[in-house]
């Protein structure tokens, strides 16, 4: 993180209690667990507690979701109701993770300042080359990694698995948490993300070749 936000990211720390809703108009992914169903959606604003969604789906009030949303990651939570703008979404998350809410708001709020890479929980590494992935039903897909991080990878995929859907590439577990133009994001689960790993390490473990 650069020092010049260190004293903003203080601030969202010890405000996090009190941290209004931040206007976001990001997109994002929505799955619904109960019924498999996915699709688009808009996120309004967002709290470290909650967010305020626009979604053409069936949602109904205690219906848990699951939502991806750019910029920021992904987010389980369930329906609180519905209002004149959309839907109010309670996240179900760690105080921790609050806290890099707060962050990533603030760090939005101020996003003429920094750039989209402070934006992202972990930085990318260098990782071009590539590899495969399995899927649930047993399919192997090649596939070309885009960029790497401690919390998941872009590939080139001509195959995109529904989002949720968990995967095997390399040694490592994932899930697909987004769709883009040239394939799938993933992101890994069993808590690699909490290692201290290096670009070379991880590269191993996805079994990434030239």
């Amino acid at each position: 993180m650069k020092p010049e936000l260190e004293p903003v990211i203080a601030k969202a720390r010890a405000e996090r209690r009190r941290f209004r809703r931040v206007r976001v108009d990001q997109p994002g992914k929505l799955f619904m667990p109960a019924s498999s169903q996915e699709g688009d959606c808009t996120i309004l604003d967002m709290s470290p507690g909650g967010a305020a969604i626009q979604s053409a789906l069936p949602l109904e009030e205690n219906m848990q979701v699951i939502i991806y949303i750019d910029g920021f990651g992904r987010f389980e939570g369930q329906i609180t109701g519905r209002n004149d703008e959309g839907f109010g979404v309670q996240f179900q998350c760690t105080a921790a993770k609050r806290e890099r809410i707060a962050e990533q708001l603030t760090l939005f709020a101020n996003r003429g300042l920094v750039s989209d890479a402070d934006l992202r929980r972990h930085d990318r590494m260098p990782a071009k080359g590539f590899t495969r992935f399995t899927r649930a039903d047993g399919e192997l897909v090649k596939c070309e990694v885009l960029d790497l991080s401690l919390s998941g990878v872009a590939l080139k995929s001509p195959v995109r698995p529904p989002i949720g859907e968990f995967v095997l590439i390399g040694q490592m577990a994932g899930r697909v948490v987004r769709h883009h133009e040239q394939g799938i994001a993933i992101e890994f689960v069993g808590g690699t993300s909490q290692e201290k790993q290096t670009a070379e390490t991880l590269k191993t473990r996805l079994s990434i070749a030239k």
